[in-house]
């Protein structure tokens, strides 16, 4: 369903040359930066099977981001290609596009909009939604009005309307607060039993053992180490974390 091969991404990282007032002065007539480049990723390639629930575990700035972002067709590799075998959906930066000043109910449809959902069909999702995210009761609320909590379920519900076979996953448990992280988790466990492909990124290595039928564990965007939770969890804890 997935297939990454040799992808490698890399960032221009600026550095000010120059370090007098002069030189500073002097430097918006002409360029003083030079760059360093920095691999985010590098010569990456791994395939997630139809069905497979993939784990992707690393420390922060490993890379684990990019990868989803670059899959996703966000960022563009700077080498390598992505193949991906069906539709998707991602669960990444949920509630980007939520303007604060707009009610629950505006931002539902606007939202809605953005996934290429009709008015129509918003209509008949939207109790749903509201109901999904406990917020029944601020359908009318402005969006600034609610708790960072709120307005992530929100977000999660609305998201989740996309049904697909492919899921692209960023930390979804954490995700409001525990009762809904529950709702989450059963989710994750009907989407397994309808034999969804889901590549899954998450700090919570429980998780991860639960649901994951491989992993693979990156490390200053290198893939360092992959297969079975079991032993890929164990090699994460003692070889990785502990540097």
């Amino acid at each position: 369903m997935i297939e990454v091969n040799n992808i490698s991404k890399v960032f221009k990282l600026p550095h000010e040359k120059h370090k007098t007032f002069f030189h500073k002065l002097t430097g918006t007539f002409r360029s003083s930066f030079r760059y360093e480049e920095f691999y985010a990723l590098n010569n990456i390639s791994f395939n997630v099977n139809q069905g497979e629930f993939l784990g992707v575990v690393g420390r922060n700035g490993s890379g684990k981001t990019t990868l989803l972002r670059i899959i996703a067709g966000i960022y563009k590799p700077t080498t390598g290609v992505v193949n991906v075998n069906g539709m998707m959906n991602t669960f990444l930066e949920i509630g980007v596009g939520f303007q604060s000043d707009f009610t629950c109910r505006e931002n539902v449809y606007i939202n809605g909009a953005l996934l290429g959902f009709s008015r129509k069909e918003m209509d008949r999702r939207f109790a749903n939604i509201l109901h999904y995210a406990e917020l029944e009761k601020f359908a009318d609320a402005k969006l600034i009005h609610l708790s960072s909590g709120m307005q992530v379920r929100l977000a999660f519900s609305i998201a989740m309307q996309v049904d697909a076979p492919i899921f692209l996953v960023d930390e979804i448990f954490a995700v409001g607060d525990n009762p809904f992280q529950q709702k989450c988790k059963k989710l994750f466990w009907e989407y397994k039993r309808q034999g969804k492909t889901v590549l899954f990124v998450s700090h919570d290595l429980d998780s991860i053992q639960e649901y994951c039928d491989r992993v693979v564990i990156l490390e200053n965007g290198a893939l360092v180490k992959q297969g079975p939770p079991s032993e890929t969890i164990a090699y994460y804890t003692n070889e990785v974390l502990k540097k």
